[in-house]
């Protein structure tokens, strides 16, 4: 079978085309991941999807398809994608934050890949995360550590490939929001990040479809799960497997960019600022987890917490 059929229906034209269903966004997905698939045709589909915006069925079909194409793991209970481009982030605190919640017992799986910008990876090791090769790897280093950091490329090469699209493309497609809704370790509990806002229902509605129960989605620091302390920040989601909307309320007066740290940047060395968006960033995902004082409890965490060698 060919992509063509699924080009056509979202190409035929005003009055004739259609969105996907989730089970036709699923089929297609499945083709795409072959290499026996058209460069040209998926492609094709990708940028009318662009153009006509994204469904949350079709998200669902496609991340239910490459959900599947994935080798199993041993569980997680959060699951941590970070998939931002970079381009507006400043140092990225959240990785400390993803540390706070290991810290707090529960077993933390990120996973990403960020372009040509190398800030998450290259702070991973001040944070104390180790990288896994494998997912093999990831599930011994869960094991050990309770958090383990997970390259897209390793795990998934075929999404990848389409992910690494936009270079040829010259757009981003829906694959990076694919990719946020990945889940490897079938965690219970997800956090996301999303740099335009209106990709935060579309998510938690996609995520509904999928079956998943707990979510949160802000729009955060260079589209990464990251909280800004000085504002109000709108959440979406679910909750116990039904839709949810909330609002993380600011903690700090100070009136400043998430992104105004320069070229260098030590987390070893955050100010008071920069603790606050660590500590309101782990507290957002422990209240995914169902903590009822994650403020609190995150607070003590981090005050708590001791330096850690390089990973």
């Amino acid at each position: 079978m060919s992509l063509a059929p699924f080009v056509q229906i979202v190409g035929r034209g005003p009055g004739r085309s259609r969105s996907l269903t989730m089970g036709e966004a699923a089929s297609a997905m499945d083709l795409m991941l072959t290499p026996e698939a058209a460069p040209e045709a998926f492609g094709a589909l990708l940028m009318l999807l662009r153009m006509k915006g994204e469904t949350a069925e079709e998200i669902a079909g496609f991340a239910q398809a490459a959900q599947a194409a994935l080798p199993s793991m041993p569980g997680a209970d959060l699951d941590w994608p970070s998939y931002a481009a970079g381009r507006t982030r400043g140092a990225p605190w959240f990785l400390l934050s993803a540390r706070i919640v290991a810290d707090a017992g529960h077993r933390v799986l990120l996973h990403g890949w960020n372009g040509t910008d190398q800030k998450v990876r290259d702070a991973l090791s001040q944070a104390g995360i180790r990288t896994a090769r494998t997912p093999d790897e990831a599930s011994a280093i869960l094991d050990s550590d309770s958090i383990a950091y997970l390259p897209l490329e390793n795990f998934h090469p075929a999404l990848f490939s389409l992910l690494r699209l936009r270079d040829v493309l010259g757009l981003r497609s829906c694959i990076n929001t694919v990719c946020r809704m990945l889940n490897p370790a079938a965690a219970a509990s997800s956090v996301q990040g999303v740099f335009h806002p209106s990709y935060r229902l579309l998510q938690a509605d996609a995520a509904s479809l999928l079956g998943w129960q707990n979510l949160t989605v802000i729009k955060g620091g260079g589209g990464e799960f990251e909280r800004h302390p000085a504002k109000d920040i709108a959440a979406f989601g679910l909750r116990n497997g039904a839709l949810w909307e909330g609002t993380f309320n600011a903690s700090v007066g100070v009136t400043r960019r998430l992104a105004e740290h320069g070229a260098a940047y030590d987390l070893n060395d955050p100010t008071d600022f920069d603790e606050s968006v660590i500590v309101g960033t782990a507290a957002a995902a422990l209240e995914t987890l169902g903590w009822r004082n994650a403020t609190k409890t995150a607070h003590r965490l981090w005050r708590a917490r001791t330096p850690r060698k390089a990973a």
